[in-house]
């Protein structure tokens, strides 16, 4: 059994490319430690994340997360259980427009021209405990 969380934050500073790899890499190899996988997505300075994993160790990640000054306004979107990962391949795969791509980056998957990532569908699709779809997802300012 796996627990598996959605939330939305806002960055408390811009994140170019180099910040956003640096982020990535750090978060990759923490959750392959603690055996999560998810998704990341930035887009106008919102991370949206699915997270999923052992559910001890996805709360360890929430709490963290709580304490990151390096994002406010976190909302959680989502927390269930499930029987099924929906990124077993990914410690953290990642999408945002193709400028920030940095070579080496794992696990990028670019946004095309209407913000859309062939990956992002599968967080959004998501339904919360009263069976009404949450708020997940693109986000134009």
């Amino acid at each position: 059994m796996f627990e598996r969380i959605v939330y939305q934050s806002t960055a408390s500073q811009e994140f170019g490319s180099l910040a956003l790899f640096r982020l990535l890499t750090e978060a990759q190899l923490r959750n392959a430690h603690l055996q999560i996988t998810g998704h990341l997505l930035f887009l106008n300075g919102q991370f949206t994340q699915c997270l999923e994993g052992p559910p001890r160790n996805v709360e360890l990640i929430w709490q963290s997360l709580q304490r990151d000054t390096r994002h406010h306004s976190i909302e959680l979107l989502v927390r269930h259980a499930t029987e099924e990962r929906r990124f077993p391949a990914w410690s953290m795969a990642f999408s945002t427009y193709n400028s920030y791509y940095v070579h080496g980056m794992q696990g990028f998957f670019p946004l095309d021209g209407d913000a859309q990532s062939p990956v992002v569908h599968l967080c959004t699709s998501d339904v919360d405990s009263s069976g009404n779809a949450p708020n997940v997802g693109i986000h134009h300012a």
